[in-house]
């Protein structure tokens, strides 16, 4: 592996982004339709026997993935630049948990894990072909069917093709399944070429919605005001784990919900898992946080649930006092 071979694109490409719409677009003949996966997005570079693997970051991947480097570097295709998505099977799932475990500082680790936990490439884009032809200007429909002629050449489980449809149908049921191994869909123009960093494509996601138990805040990092609420549910033993968070409190209502929570401090807050544990937003001040009684219930609004946990921030809809903090389980996840 080498940064400095001679790929036939600069290994500082950007990938093609995404911009956010409501709902899926519709116009028949115009749009692919394709999952939008849960990993770590990157793009492959392979120029002879040299790999090298880059996050939509830019950041190198390659030294954390070395199982993916020798599949790719073992490949009959001479050379190309491809785009995918790199996942992690654990119990039947794709797990986020398990990527996350592979960005250690150790190599040892990392080969251990390697062997243990082996990541797989789910592959949607084609930038370069194996002839050395640079795709970028091409119609997705031509970069998509030689990237098929690839996948099909390679015919190995651990680079995937992602599926892929025009019909409008299927893409609704992946939109409606999602939220588990798959994060909503991404759709993408036939007739458009490809743009590194520009957000030409459209990503939809499943919004849904949960009652939580609010356990603990946490201070503005400033001024001794909430900043954001602690969510929890209950799990099947009666136990309130700390599920997520809340940080969309208007100005406005800021300072009398301060004085509110205040007066409800009391340990412990959580009773199961609580906040200051590894997860994938933890920062220094994860562990200063207030615990409450467990009185609050609100309604927020959530994308994705990884582990248990809601993956990214949530949004607050309403506070809910007809609801009671007992009937916030984990049922609203099944």
């Amino acid at each position: 592996m080498s940064a400095s071979a001679p790929f036939l694109l600069p290994i500082d490409t950007a990938p093609m982004e995404a911009k956010r719409a409501d709902a899926i677009p519709v116009e028949q003949g115009v749009w692919q339709y394709e999952p939008k996966w849960d990993g770590f997005r990157c793009l492959s570079f392979k120029t002879g026997n040299a790999v090298d693997i880059r996050a939509k970051s830019g950041k190198p991947l390659a030294r954390y993935f070395p199982e993916l480097v020798d599949h790719l570097s073992n490949l009959p295709a001479a050379q190309f630049v491809i785009d995918g998505e790199i996942l992690i099977e654990h119990t039947g799932n794709y797990s986020f948990d398990a990527l996350q475990m592979r960005l250690h500082p150790a190599e040892s680790r990392i080969r251990k894990l390697a062997v243990e936990t082996p990541a797989k490439l789910m592959v949607f884009d084609m930038l370069v072909d194996p002839t050395g032809q640079v795709l970028t200007d091409r119609p997705l429909s031509g970069r998509r069917a030689a990237l098929e002629r690839l996948v099909r050449s390679i015919g190995s489980a651990d680079i995937q093709l992602s599926p892929a449809t025009l019909d409008l149908m299927q893409a609704k049921k992946w939109l409606q399944d999602s939220g588990g191994n798959t994060d909503g869909v991404i759709a993408k123009r036939l007739d458009g070429p490809y743009l590194p960093g520009e957000r030409a494509m459209v990503k939809v996601k499943r919004m849904r919605t949960a009652d939580c138990v609010v356990g603990g805040f946490r201070y503005l990092a400033d001024r001794r005001e909430a900043g954001s609420l602690l969510l929890g549910l209950y799990d099947k033993d009666g136990r309130l784990d700390h599920v997520g968070f809340t940080s969309t409190i208007s100005n406005d209502e800021r300072t009398e919900l301060t004085h509110r929570l205040e007066a409800l401090r009391e340990p412990p807050g959580f009773t199961g898992k609580a906040p200051g544990g590894p997860s994938r937003w933890s920062t220094e001040r994860s562990g200063e946080w207030e615990p409450l009684r467990p009185e609050l219930v609100v309604e927020v609004r959530f994308d994705h649930v990884t582990g248990d946990r809601f993956r990214h921030g949530t949004k607050l809809l309403r506070w809910r006092p007809d609801k009671s903090p007992s009937q916030c389980t984990f049922d609203q996840f099944r």
